[in-house]
């Protein structure tokens, strides 16, 4: 099936934002990447916060569907709730290096990632996305998740920080790296590292 415009220009525009910063991209340079008039773009999109509206919306709609289908609890915790503390550990390994893929190797993804990062500094909105997506909002998901294996709130943060803070690291080491499926197995190994340390903690406290 053909890409449909609208596609297109999303597609397009977002490229730009990563390469250049949301701020940094207006819509004749959008226009003129896509070969179109400015006129035309504004039949479709009537601004470029439209445009981003219309990102942001597409990343929802990706994150609610790969919680979905590798049947992890929805992105935004209730506090603790019940459906956190029943997940086994070895799905949370498969999800996670969904995930990584997801923001490295997807290109709608990808680009939003980087995005994110370069105006993260630059605009309070921006900044408040890459907190939720990439930063805060993937910690706390992780502590919610592995509240079942601390003691308390503050050792499940502890938890997630050790679990998420290479994870975190390594989006980063990924593109600028040559060997990239090199990065994807560093991180398989650390995964399997926590794991297995995990594990262990819980044997020693039955």
């Amino acid at each position: 099936m053909a890409e449909g415009t609208k596609e297109r220009i999303l597609r397009t525009a977002l490229e730009l934002f990563a390469q250049n910063g949301y701020l940094g991209t207006s819509m004749n340079d959008i226009a003129g990447q896509l070969g179109f008039t400015k006129a035309a773009l504004y039949k479709h999109y009537a601004s470029k916060q439209e445009i981003l509206d219309k990102i942001v919306e597409r990343m929802n709609k990706m994150d609610y569907e790969r919680a979905e289908a590798y049947e992890m609890p929805e992105t935004e915790p209730d506090g603790f709730a019940e459906a956190y503390l029943h997940i086994p550990i070895k799905k949370i390994r498969t999800y996670s290096l969904a995930q990584f893929d997801h923001w490295t190797k997807e290109p709608f993804s990808s680009n939003f990632r980087k995005m994110l990062t370069l105006e993260q500094y630059r605009d309070p909105k921006l900044a408040q996305l890459h907190h939720d997506y990439l930063a805060g909002g993937p910690l706390e998901y992780m502590a919610a998740i592995f509240r079942k294996l601390a003691d308390s709130d503050e050792d499940a943060m502890q938890l997630a920080l050790e679990f998420y803070g290479p994870m975190y690291l390594l989006y980063s080491v990924y593109d600028g790296a040559k060997e990239k499926e090199a990065v994807s197995s560093l991180l398989a190994t650390h995964i399997d590292h926590f794991i297995a340390k995990a594990e262990s903690d819980c044997r020693k406290k039955e």
